[in-house]
């Protein structure tokens, strides 16, 4: 479903985020990416919607060479991607349903099935009765499982969560993390950075750890 083929990033300046990373994931597949800050893990992590491209090598996201794609056939690439921050970017001036919805906006559903879609994602992670709430009530944690719901609602078949649980104190972030697990239970590739080990030990099904801009093991608990 993904692949990497000798992908290196040069930011301008000449500093050196990736080096020559080949990788390649498979559908379904859980994997958690680790390594110390500035390691190149959300540097990996943003090639895979374009929000940067490759210095060197290609980046290949379900058939598709992400590294040559135009810029207006990017959103397409994107529909087909659920992308949670590890400052959930939720806006403030609207609803928690309201957020939720953003994705939407841009689809062709009908309304009403826009609207179903929506209390679904909420009801997955759990947050079906804060619909009307703004997020600025809500905990950190609560947050962050707005933005997953935000994430899942045109049902993506890859997840990508850079840090997401950075934040959280303990229970939120184990909380998060099973909701990730879920998703994968039922088929959505997800790729997840954390530098979090007590998480990887726990839920790992593989693990790429980078350092340096080099993958530098790539094993299954």
């Amino acid at each position: 479903m993904i692949s990497f083929s000798a992908v290196s990033k040069r930011y301008p300046g000449g500093q050196d985020v990736l080096r020559g990373v080949s990788l390649t994931v498979n559908a379904g597949e859980l994997v958690f990416i680790t390594g110390h800050s500035g390691a190149g893990k959300s540097t990996l992590l943003k090639l895979i919607p374009a929000i940067e491209r490759p210095s060197t090598g290609s980046v290949i996201v379900n058939g598709q060479n992400v590294s040559a794609l135009r810029p207006a056939a990017i959103p397409f690439l994107r529909r087909n991607l659920g992308l949670v921050f590890q400052d959930q970017k939720l806006l403030y001036d609207r609803s928690v349903y309201e957020n939720i919805m953003l994705p939407l906006s841009f689809s062709s559903l009908a309304p009403r099935e826009a609207a179903r879609r929506a209390r679904a994602a909420l009801d997955k992670v759990g947050l079906l009765g804060r619909e009307k709430a703004n997020p600025v009530q809500l905990s950190g944690g609560e947050q962050q499982r707005v933005a997953i719901a935000r994430a899942v609602v045109n049902r993506p078949a890859i997840l990508i969560a850079d840090e997401p649980t950075a934040n959280l104190d303990a229970e939120a972030a184990q909380r998060v993390l099973e909701i990730f697990v879920a998703f994968n239970q039922v088929g959505v590739t997800v790729l997840l950075a954390t530098h979090d080990l007590g998480l990887v030990t726990r839920y790992g099904r593989r693990v790429l750890r980078l350092a340096a801009g080099h993958v530098v093991e790539d094993s299954a608990p």
